[in-house]
């Protein structure tokens, strides 16, 4: 602005009196609010550089659940870890490195070889050789975990690849020294031995490691890729055994068939040799039964008693002839009775029997 203006604007300027004229200000001076501004502003560069500070230091560490943290001061591991929780740290001179705990899982299959960041590896699978020398490729899971009180120990000793220093050498080289025992043909039929003795040579082979770091979950025997031609020649031993199995269920069929009717013409011919028997037993039992009543009726016949008989008998046939005396009478023989027929009508034919 001008000079002149400004000595307009000095000599227009009143010296008291009502109205608030004394406070009137130059149109260019500094408002005050600004002054004040700028008493504080240390205070809050301050704030502002101490939390910049603490935003790139980060002195403090969070431990999850399934982690450890492996404190690192000056370049020199601690030999006890961090376990989960809230953790402070020396800026600039400690740091923490998080390491999982939970179970991990390296599986050799066909599928491309990558890593994710769910704790599972995905590696080749195991190429070796049988005991006559043929190529055969295993597939394998492998779960395992790394022992928390020992993570600093192991991560300062292999590193963070610790997994390729450890489980995939071992799990190599025990598949490889017990697949290398048996032929290509027995190795489907021996599967479950086989994944046992391959789950109890890692364990042997963990335990000898620095300090024992890792421990095993478990081992899947998930596949057993052999060489096309063995594949052919089991089949076709296969196809084999199940035609000879058939032709023995068939054999045992027929068998079992001529068996039951076998069996069942047994069982008639003794039940028609019992009926047999039952009728031969009954007449012998009848003819017992009526030779011992004609013994006991022989035992009670007298003379005198059979003569009585015939004379009631006589008399019943001269009662009979007084009512019908034209009757055919048989005598019955014995004692002074006559044997013959005799009829009535007839004299002629009337003879004395009397010899």
């Amino acid at each position: 602005m001008p000079a002149d203006m400004n000595d307009y604007f000095k000599k227009k300027r009143p010296s008291g009196g009502n109205g608030g004229g004394s406070n009137m200000k130059m149109p260019n001076e500094t408002p005050d609010f600004i002054k004040n501004m700028g008493k504080k502003a240390g205070v809050l560069y301050a704030v502002i550089g101490l939390a910049l500070l603490l935003a790139i230091a980060k002195p403090w560490v969070i431990v999850n659940s399934g982690e450890v943290g492996i404190l690192k001061t000056l370049g020199k591991y601690q030999d006890e870890p961090l376990y989960p929780g809230f953790h402070l740290l020396i800026p600039f001179m400690q740091q923490a490195i998080i390491v999982d705990t939970k179970v991990r899982q390296t599986d050799y299959s066909s599928s491309d070889t990558v890593s994710d960041r769910r704790g599972i590896n995905q590696r080749p699978p195991i190429s070796i050789l049988d005991s006559r020398g043929l190529p055969v490729d295993v597939e394998l899971t492998v779960q395992y975990t790394l022992k928390p009180q020992i993570a600093p120990h192991t991560i300062a000793n292999l590193g963070m690849n610790w997994e390729d220093k450890t489980i995939n050498p071992n799990a190599r080289d025990v598949v490889r020294s017990v697949i290398g025992n048996y032929t290509a043909e027995e190795l489907p039929v021996k599967r479950n031995a086989i994944a046992t003795l391959i789950q109890q040579g890692m364990i042997d082979r963990l335990a000898k490691l620095d300090n024992d770091p890792i421990t095993l979950v478990a081992i899947q025997l998930r596949g057993i890729v052999l060489p096309e031609r063995i594949k052919e020649q089991i089949e076709r031993v296969q196809i084999a055994k199940q035609e000879a199995e058939r032709t023995r269920n068939e054999v045992e069929r027929t068998k079992q068939e001529a068996m039951k009717v076998a069996e069942k013409a047994r069982g008639e011919a003794e039940a028609k040799r019992i009926e047999a028997q039952g009728i031969a037993d009954k007449r012998t039992i009848e003819a017992k039964a009526e030779a011992q009543a004609n013994y006991v009726i022989s035992k009670s016949l007298t003379k005198d008693l059979i003569q009585m008989r015939q004379i009631e008998i006589q008399g019943k046939f001269n009662d009979a002839l007084r009512e019908n005396k034209d009757a055919k009478i048989f005598l019955t023989p014995g004692g002074s009775t006559p044997n013959i027929w005799l009829d009535a009508k007839d004299p002629q034919k009337m003879t004395s029997a009397n010899r």
